[in-house]
């Protein structure tokens, strides 16, 4: 079994206005892999990630991490890319090592690299308004990666793009990670987008959030656009669309 990084049990949250967001969650993230937290909206799987990261604490409930979070140990990818508009997409890349103390020529190295592994090698002078949603979305995971974290917590980075970029992005996502072995924790509400790139997914109830089912996606690795049209994905689609579906009317009673 890989290294336990992060375990979540018996956790729940509740926020100032009353809204139970999570209740009775049991969850365990470890080293390397990809996870999934599906479920519907609004039901608690940003606040599973804010938990992770350590912007907010549970209300009850244990969380252990395996590591000290700090500005280098965990990458937030967010679903708009928060780019500044004013900066181009290296001065982008380069701002949390910027805010490490480091000097613009000793990123440089590193800077040069997140880009190239996210494909804007090319871009580093173009400003966000010249950029495409997908290349945005690409210039925030660069920001995000350029510490090398050894978490990445991505919060439904690839919703608002088109189907295509998407599917672009799900597979150029599996290659990093399986470059950097980055442990990554997904939260999206598409079963497609779940099996394509987990090794594990967690489907969740709608609010109170709570593990409902986990499914196992054991294809081999590295995936790509074939494996969308293999009997595999379609058979793990099936199966996550009808624990989602019981999650769903679990939660109504």
């Amino acid at each position: 079994m890989a290294e336990l990084l992060i375990s979540l049990r018996g956790v729940s949250k509740t926020y100032p206005n009353g809204t139970v967001a999570l209740e009775g969650l049991d969850l365990d993230v470890r080293a390397g892999e990809v996870l999934t937290l599906l479920g519907p909206s609004g039901c608690g799987k940003s606040t599973v990630l804010r938990l992770i990261a350590g912007l907010e604490d549970p209300s009850i409930g244990t969380l252990v991490r395996g590591f000290k979070p700090d500005q280098t140990s965990i990458g937030f990818v967010f679903q708009d890319p928060t780019l500044m508009p004013w900066a181009n997409v290296f001065e982008n890349v380069y701002l949390p090592l910027r805010l490490r103390g480091a000097s613009r020529k000793e990123a440089e190295p590193a800077v040069r690299k997140a880009l190239s592994l996210t494909g804007l090698g090319s871009f580093s002078k173009a400003y966000p308004r010249e950029l495409s949603g997908g290349m945005r979305m690409r210039a925030s995971i660069a920001r995000a990666l350029v510490l090398r974290p050894l978490l990445l917590l991505m919060d439904e980075p690839f919703a608002a793009l088109d189907e295509i970029t998407r599917f672009r992005l799900n597979g150029d996502l599996l290659a990093l990670q399986s470059e950097l072995n980055t442990t990554v924790v997904f939260v999206t509400h598409s079963v497609f987008e779940s099996v394509f790139l987990s090794r594990r997914i967690i489907v969740m109830t709608a609010r109170p959030g709570r593990a409902s089912a986990e499914i196992l996606i054991e294809a081999p690795l590295p995936r790509d656009k074939d494996f969308r049209t293999s009997p595999a994905f379609t058979h793990y689609s099936a199966k996550a669309s009808r624990a989602l579906e019981e999650a769903t009317v679990f939660a109504a009673f």
